[in-house]
């Protein structure tokens, strides 16, 4: 029997990215300190209606897009979705957008949960609708919080995204090199041949709350120059992800056809493939 598992850009088993909130002050310092270490990450701005941008929209592309990192959609108020009516839900969500695309000249659809997110739901509110009015806004995934843990696993549903850790998690470093050592080559294990993700969040203004920037830069370091590792942006994951379940089968398994823009890649019993657009791949025996 053919086992089969998605591969990141270049057959690459493993892949890292970061996301902070609230597109204070600090990113700049933090966004130059990525781009120092290759690393890139998701940026995630409120509206200018709760709290004046630190940044013009030239500052906006020279520190963080340029750069190759994100920004996302973290609510035009800040307002957990799980505690607001839907009518309002859907308003924060689409005029934090609305504002985020004009700032940047681009599509914006990612998104992180503001304060406590889905994670508290009230006022007669429900995650499946928070998830469905999201899907209907054209957002393609948004982060949660809460569950930090070693098990390094893509999200089941894009919607309830939740990070490995916080970088003021205690075990960061002892998580971080047990990522660093996984190899598919050596285990039999099937969850462990599956692709692997290291996901970091937090505020950047923590490090001057902390006085603990060397933190975030000791974690750069042990994970930059890499080249085991895919250093993406969340949309980035995301949406390699979509395009890899697009990939269509003929009955047998043994055709594969890339409907999708995106160069894929896939392991068949540890055997490397990558499929062009349009292209058709047929797997040996």
């Amino acid at each position: 029997m053919r086992y089969v598992f998605m591969r990141y850009p270049e057959g690459k088993y493993k892949a890292v990215t970061f996301s902070y909130d609230d597109g204070v002050i600090q990113d700049e310092r933090l966004a130059k300190l990525f781009h120092k270490y290759s690393m890139k990450a998701t940026f995630n701005f409120n509206c200018d209606v709760l709290r004046p941008s630190f940044y013009t929209n030239e500052q906006i592309d020279e520190f963080f897009l340029s750069k190759g990192h994100e920004i996302a959609v973290h609510g035009a108020m800040h307002r957990a979705n799980g505690t607001m009516r839907k009518i309002e839900g859907i308003y924060d969500v689409l005029s934090c957008r609305l504002e985020l695309e004009e700032k940047c000249k681009r599509i914006i659809r990612g998104m992180a949960y503001p304060d406590t997110g889905v994670t508290r739901i009230n006022n007669a509110e429900s995650y499946e609708n928070i998830r469905n009015y999201l899907k209907d806004l054209d957002i393609a995934y948004s982060r949660t919080l809460g569950g930090d843990n070693n098990s390094f696993e893509l999200p089941e549903d894009f919607y309830a995204w939740m990070p490995s850790a916080h970088h003021n998690n205690p075990q960061i470093f002892e998580y971080i090199d047990e990522f660093l050592s996984l190899d598919p080559s050596t285990k039999t294990y099937l969850p462990l041949r599956s692709p692997k993700l290291l996901y970091i969040w937090g505020h950047s203004y923590e490090f001057d709350n902390n006085n603990n920037w060397d933190r975030i830069e000791a974690i750069c370091e042990k994970l930059a120059n890499n080249d085991e590792l895919w250093y993406a942006t969340n949309i980035e994951i995301c949406e390699y992800v979509e395009a890899y379940k697009s990939l269509k089968y003929s009955a047998d398994g043994r055709r594969v056809y890339n409907p999708t823009v995106t160069k894929l890649w896939f392991d068949v019993d540890g055997k490397l493939y990558s499929i062009n657009p349009a292209e058709t791949v047929y797997i040996e025996d």
